[in-house]
């Protein structure tokens, strides 16, 4: 029965981390109009399983870190009480932000769940110091890396195409009109059409893409940089599932399941897959259109920066948190730009500032309920 709850509740966090970030490794994909959501959504799909599928070849270090060593009691490391309290308390965390519409970090929400269940189990004890080096360093550096690099990449890479001669073309729409008029008199005169009028007008975003005109290395610049765009997009979101996949399947290897290793990954990955196909549309439209404006250079840029830093702290062992990468990315090209949503920006910033105290409590109201009831 334990083996049942704690399965379900692995289960729960991987399909609330899939709802909450599968979508963010294409958001500028949607947001720049370079794709609708419907394709955005299966390229995001797909990418996800393939780094779920290598997430344990690649990140294996992170499997450790979430299972809980150093952060709680040897003893209780591999309680079943420990990890469903996890789990649950994450699961929720994560599954409220995204009903809000709002990014937030998988690894600072299984931080704090782990924080407020190292503090009922271990009281006192409780290791602050482990939690600063390995966890809270890395959650808070991260996005300001992240900053820092799209702020610093994208005007580099904006004076190398006007050094290539690649400039930005905006459409015009041309057409005629019929103004409405008054076809008559008294109180209410019947309303006709006039004669047509041709009119002029710059398109709004919603009509018109901007395209790249020129060429690079022989290629058109617009389809080297849609090309471009693609690949990273299934970058950021492969580099996504390589880092989180193994902090969700850490629970169950700490839970005793390591003989599973494989069948238990196949879990992870399936729900993380079916969290985002169902429930991704609320953070898509925050990631994708409520930062910042994008076109498709500016959503390269962020993707690259984001796809890099997320893919390096894997191989390193270091949990960053990809919704900090990719929303830090965003917030820098939105600050080289003049155009950021400081509105947007402070909301998810605040839910940032939420995630890891709600995680706590939830977490440290668990597994008090959960030894209370003479544990699992």
């Amino acid at each position: 029965m334990t083996s049942v709850i704690l399965i379900i509740a692995v289960f729960w966090l991987a399909y609330s981390n899939g709802a909450n970030d599968n979508f963010k490794g294409v958001a500028t994909l949607y947001g720049s109009a370079t794709t609708g959501y419907g394709p955005a959504l299966k390229l995001a799909t797909i990418s996800t399983l393939a780094g779920s599928v290598l997430s344990l070849l690649l990140a294996s270090t992170l499997a450790k870190v979430f299972s809980g060593n150093g952060l709680v009691p040897p003893a209780l490391a591999g309680d079943p009480s420990l990890l469903i309290a996890v789990g649950a308390a994450a699961a929720v965390t994560i599954m409220i932000a995204t009903l809000l519409g709002m990014p937030t970090s998988t690894t600072h929400a299984l931080t704090g769940a782990l924080l407020g269940v190292s503090v009922v189990a271990g009281g006192a004890q409780a290791p602050i110091g482990t939690l600063w080096t390995s966890f809270f360093l890395p959650l808070l550096v991260s996005p300001l890396l992240a900053i820092a690099g799209a702020s610093v990449v994208y005007p580099a890479l904006r004076a190398a195409r006007h050094y290539l001669g690649v400039s930005r073309e905006t459409c015009v729409c041309v057409g005629t009109e019929r103004a409405p008029v008054l076809a008559g008199a008294g109180e209410n005169p019947p309303i006709g059409l006039g004669s047509p009028v041709v009119t002029v007008s710059v398109a709004d975003a919603g009509q018109c893409i901007e395209r790249y005109e020129g060429r690079v290395v022989g290629l058109d610049a617009q389809t080297a940089v849609n090309g471009l765009h693609y690949f990273s997009a299934a970058a950021v979101c492969f580099a996504r599932a390589v880092n989180d996949t193994p902090k969700i399947a850490a629970l169950l290897l700490a839970g005793g399941f390591a003989g599973g290793a494989h069948w238990g990954l196949g879990l992870v990955a399936a729900a993380m897959a079916l969290g985002g196909w169902l429930n991704s549309r609320r953070v898509a439209e925050t990631m994708s259109r409520r930062i910042t404006e994008l076109n498709a250079g500016q959503g390269l840029t962020g993707n690259l920066v984001t796809a890099a830093l997320v893919l390096g702290a894997s191989h390193l062992g270091v949990p960053v948190s990809t919704t900090h990468v990719s929303c830090g990315s965003l917030f820098g090209i939105g600050f080289a730009t003049g155009a950021a949503r400081w509105k947007t920006v402070g909301a998810i910033l605040l839910a940032w500032a939420t995630t890891l105290p709600c995680g706590a409590l939830l977490g440290a109201a668990a597994f008090w309920v959960l030894t209370q009831l003479g544990g699992l």
